[in-house]
């Protein structure tokens, strides 16, 4: 496949937010609610039609379903984590400067209040940049993450149309299309192609 499929970075993205989440504080249970009636059955999924050249695959599902997807957004979320952490303690630093100034007051000299202002100036700008570093850091690692997941996606969404003697395969987030057969979703056999071509983690 020679094309090239363009991914948003927020699909890693997404697979971070969903890491972060589950190791979030559990919250207290909520009251049980009333037994509801039991939804009906869901259907069986659609079968993949035999004579089809065309389909679709959901690349947000495979970078949140695949264990590559979800590799790559736990790095980003442990790269998160440490930024944050950095920058919390730099901005209580700043915060104990700040206090330490406003706390000052008549007490120290007009020398030590000049360069308590400095310092806390300086702690300022040195948040500031930290934070914009950060960003740019975490920015620049989850589009290298991105472009290494293409690199290794293109190869296995190849390999499935080439299985179902495919034309195309279509971005179903991308194509603009109104409505679509389910059954032409490939998306389950790409994710199950590329967990097959990735070692499991040990």
């Amino acid at each position: 496949m020679k094309s090239v499929i363009a991914m948003s970075v927020s699909c890693l993205l997404l697979v971070a937010a969903a890491a972060s989440a589950q190791t979030a504080a559990p919250q207290s249970p909520a009251p049980a609610a009333p037994a509801a009636a039991q939804p009906a059955a869901r259907p069986a999924p659609r079968p993949f039609p035999a004579d089809a050249k065309v389909a679709y695959v959901d690349l947000n599902t495979i970078a949140t379903a695949s264990r590559e997807g979800q590799a790559a957004g736990v790095k980003i979320k442990d790269l998160q984590g440490k930024r944050t952490a950095e920058l919390e303690a730099k901005q209580k630093q700043l915060q104990s400067a700040q206090q330490k100034l406003e706390q000052g007051g008549a007490v120290l000299s007009e020398a030590a209040r000049a360069g308590q202002a400095k310092e806390v100036e300086r702690l300022q700008t040195d948040l500031q940049r930290a934070s914009q570093d950060a960003q740019k850091e975490i920015q620049e690692f989850t589009q290298e993450l991105q472009v290494q997941f293409q690199q290794k996606l293109l190869p296995v969404i190849e390999q499935v149309a080439k299985a179902k003697n495919l034309h195309f395969i279509l971005s179903i987030a991308d194509a603009g299309v109104v409505w679509v057969d389910a059954g032409l979703n490939v998306t389950a056999d790409v994710v199950a192609a590329l967990d097959a071509a990735t070692p499991a983690a040990k």
